[in-house]
């Protein structure tokens, strides 16, 4: 590919380890996960943080955290306070929107270079007392789980995002087997990618300060060894009594942050920066209903559209692991085989940070075009409200 001169591209992409709800990140705020990771994506582009006109993040359990926590996570990571910033709240959509929203910003010409990705921790996620301000006459009231109301709740619905996902399965029906085998072929993966170092390559260890000294966090806690379809076929559903989906075969509550360096490919040729990756189309789209598994497919068929290619010229393929439901789906309805998808392994084994999440996916495809595992990439998402959201990345 040549690289024109208003391209969009990736000059550094990093992302911190993906901790498990009250595992080894868990004393660190999502800002601080954030401006890690700001840190180590800066570093690995060789870019200087007092170029970085703006600050594009996602974030979605945002109560308690303080007042703009990207500004926060900006300042953390060294960039200037004259840099803008946003938060961007789309639940799992948040990190690849920032990274879209960047992108829109660079092409309109009102920044040089922009930061972007997404953050989360929701582990330290508080609870909220409702009603606490007016106060209570009499009789006990209700604390709210701000994770669970917020961010893991269709709000339209009231109901969980696993028991959204049963509610639809009916009309995009997935076997259990199939959505054990998507899950297990994660684990499985993931952990090959981190025992060749695959995934070293996108990881910037933290080091954690404990009572009992440092301890450093330098892989993903979720990964396991020796899960297969049949130790996943053991466990009940966690959602519907008849249900499909359970804990092995959705995906963790996860502490975590990725971010990306963005610029355009004229400015990064004039400051003599290496380029990962060039983005290309996108797709956002929502509806007809809150259901979660056809919109990943909606979202890339519409990118594809826009860009003039198909799904069979993509030559990797990430679609988040909210679900493995959503992830088998999806990759049918593009005319995929499901096993060629997320081949070092997705969110059911890494983790989910759901601000965090699509800003993942763009720095690990980034990597792997970089590394020359094909010319072409897409990677997309579910959220709620029933959204999608999709982009398309070239090799340089």
């Amino acid at each position: 590919m040549t690289l024109q001169d208003t391209d969009i591209v990736i000059v550094g992409a990093a992302r911190t380890p993906f901790g498990k709800l009250l595992g080894g990140l868990a004393a660190l705020p999502a800002t601080d996960l954030g401006a890690h990771a700001i840190r180590g994506a800066l570093e690995q582009a060789r870019v200087e943080p007092e170029l970085v006109d703006a600050v594009v993040f996602g974030q979605v359990l945002q109560a308690g955290v303080g007042q703009n926590p990207t500004k926060q996570a900006a300042l953390a990571a060294g960039i200037s306070p004259r840099a803008h910033t946003t938060t961007v709240n789309k639940i799992c959509l948040s990190g690849l929107t920032a990274v879209i929203d960047a992108a829109r910003l660079l092409r309109a010409g009102e920044a040089e270079v922009v930061v972007a990705g997404g953050m989360e921790s929701m582990t330290n996620a508080p609870h909220l007392l409702p009603r606490s301000r007016a106060g209570v006459k009499f009789g006990a009231f209700e604390a709210l789980d701000h994770m669970e109301h917020d961010g893991l709740r269709a709000a339209d619905l009231g109901i969980s995002m696993g028991s959204l996902s049963e509610k639809y399965a009916g009309r995009y029906p997935v076997t259990r087997e199939e959505q054990d085998h998507c899950a297990a072929l994660s684990h499985q993966r993931a952990l090959a990618a981190t025992q060749d170092g695959t995934l070293a390559r996108e990881i910037v260890p933290l080091i954690i300060e404990t009572r009992k000294g440092s301890v450093t966090v330098e892989s993903d806690e979720g990964i396991r060894e020796g899960v297969t379809d049949e130790s996943l076929a053991k466990l009940r559903p966690a959602f519907e009594k008849d249900g499909s989906i359970t804990a092995g075969n959705s995906s963790p509550i996860t502490d975590g942050a990725a971010a990306v360096v963005l610029t355009t490919a004229a400015h990064a040729a004039a400051q003599g920066w290496a380029v990962l990756a060039a983005l290309r189309s996108v797709g956002q789209t929502a509806g007809p209903d809150s259901s979660l598994q056809q919109q990943p497919a909606d979202a890339l068929l519409r990118a594809l559209e826009r860009e003039g290619w198909d799904a069979g010229s993509l030559d990797h393929v990430e679609i988040n692991e909210a679900f493995a439901a959503v992830v088998v789906h999806s990759a049918r309805t593009l005319g995929l085989d499901p096993d060629a998808v997320n081949p070092q392994g997705g969110a059911i084994a890494m983790g989910h940070p759901i601000g965090a999440s699509g800003a993942r996916l763009v720095v690990h495809a980034a990597h792997q075009l970089a590394a020359g595992a094909g010319s072409r990439a897409g990677v997309a998402l579910c959220g709620g409200g029933g959204q999608g959201e999709a982009l398309l990345l070239e090799a340089k």
